[in-house]
């Protein structure tokens, strides 16, 4: 039974957009198991339209305060909610008639932030390692129901249910909340997130590896140029060794991490930006023969570890269910030769996959480095979905899957759609991964069809 969440403090402010933004803090148990084991503070805004009506002493009032929610889960995992008045949906969202809540979701953001520094003052590696475990989405699912619990405290019964809107590990959270709190549920929306119901991750890294080759080849057909350049750029970062080059963060742009910017080809306008660094890197070298401070600021910013140190320690573990991860990335990587630094062919970029080796080449991993390690080679992880529950499922939900999404196997999403009663699907292959934010207003229109439209 998950106890409605302690409001610690909520503050509103009127924003340029005609938008009423509510700033609240949350107090909830880190274990909700072990509600001694200490409580984490979580961050959300909520935004609503801001709206002065002709008559304020309008007995509908109190009804207006009472629209629906809309819970936006954040993709990830460890990365923050961009405030409403900057995410591309906000406005189509509260034109349906909901007020809208962006979650940091525990860990990130203001929400109890988990870096380097704040996780050395839990404790030795093993305390660090075992406080890391409460980050995955069952805790955050739990956090979810606590929080609808205290913002709709005063609502009528039959308006305390909440709407989810998922995308990437979002709506990974999101199938989470319907095997385990469906109860809470009025609507799910799920956006590239329907996620692979597996064990462990070896056979996501299969699929993936063979999407990212594809990509590579989109790549050098649209850049040929590129082949050369790449080339250069990975056999100065080899010259010296993996420290050759240091960042401003005083981490290391090896090879490998150079390689990791593959992660950019499954969004849209992503080849174009791997081209543009790599051009202007390639550039720096013909001029100068090093790296100047902007090529390397923006290489650096290109893969924002440093400051989601989550998104690289738990990003395994997603997929474990009574397994350890074990560096599965690394390991299943062997397989595929076309990621070869040596090779003779096109160096290929590597995807959305998390390396051993980042742990000494990012310098705020480099400080975790000893827990990181404790959770990869972790293995009693519990359960994220509930085959028999989603089987039964009586919560519409509404997805969209993109065939050659990067991230998300596009077969495993729609065997996930099969398991879960009732899901239905929009399917595409004119758009990525992040078509939420990039094209928005086409893939919100085409998801909330399948709920407001009728096929015969």
């Amino acid at each position: 039974m998950i106890t409605a969440a302690k409001i610690l403090e909520q503050r509103t402010h009127l924003v340029p957009g005609k938008l009423k933004i509510t700033e609240h803090f949350f107090e909830v148990p880190r274990d909700y198991t072990k509600p001694s084991a200490g409580n984490l503070t979580l961050f959300a805004r909520s935004a609503r339209k801001a709206e002065t009506p002709a008559d304020n002493s309008d007995p509908e009032d109190k009804k207006r305060s009472q629209l629906p929610w809309l819970v936006y889960l954040q993709g990830g995992p460890g990365f923050e909610c961009r405030s409403p008045q900057n995410n591309a949906c906000t406005n189509s969202l509260l034109d349906k008639g909901y007020q809208l809540l962006y979650l940091d979701q525990r860990g990130t953001g203001l929400s109890t932030p988990v870096t380097a520094s704040t996780l050395g003052l839990r404790g030795n590696d093993a305390v660090q390692a075992n406080y890391l475990k409460s980050f995955r989405a069952d805790s955050i699912v739990k956090d979810c129901e606590a929080i609808r619990k205290a913002l709709t405290a005063e609502y009528p019964a039959d308006k305390k249910k909440w709407s989810v809107m998922g995308q990437s590990f979002g709506g990974f959270c999101a199938t989470t909340y319907l095997s385990f709190y469906p109860e809470g549920l009025k609507e799910v929306f799920v956006f590239g997130g329907l996620p692979p119901m597996v064990n462990g991750p070896d056979e996501v890294y299969e699929r993936t590896y063979k999407k990212v080759i594809q990509r590579n080849e989109s790549y050098y057909r649209k850049y040929p140029e590129d082949v050369e350049r790449v080339k250069k750029i990975v056999t100065l970062l080899q010259k010296f060794g993996d420290s050759t080059v240091r960042l401003l963060s005083e981490g290391s742009l090896s090879a490998r991490r150079f390689q990791q910017l593959g992660l950019q080809f499954g969004f849209h306008g992503g080849v174009d930006a791997v081209h543009e660094l790599v051009l202007r890197a390639s550039s720096d070298l013909t001029q100068f023969g090093h790296f100047t401070r902007g090529t390397l600021s923006a290489l650096e910013q290109a893969l924002p570890v440093d400051e989601n140190i989550l998104y690289a320690i738990l990003h395994e573990p997603l997929y474990c269910e009574g397994t350890a991860s074990n560096w599965s990335a690394e390991r299943v990587l062997q397989k595929y030769p076309e990621f070869s630094l040596s090779k003779n062919g096109p160096i290929y970029f590597t995807g959305e996959m998390m390396f051993p080796f980042m742990l000494d080449a990012y310098s705020e991993l480099r400080k975790v480095k000893a827990p990181a390690e404790l959770i990869a080679s972790c293995s009693d992880w519990p359960s994220l979905y509930s085959p028999d529950q989603l089987a039964q499922n009586t919560v519409p939900v509404y997805a969209a899957v993109f065939v050659d999404d990067m991230y998300v196997d596009f077969d495993f999403s729609m065997e996930t759609a099969k398991k879960i009663k009732g899901c239905k699907t929009f399917i595409t292959n004119a758009m990525y991964h992040d078509a939420v934010r990039s094209r928005m207003d086409d893939v919100l229109k085409a998801v909330w069809a399948l709920r407001d439209d009728v096929i015969d």
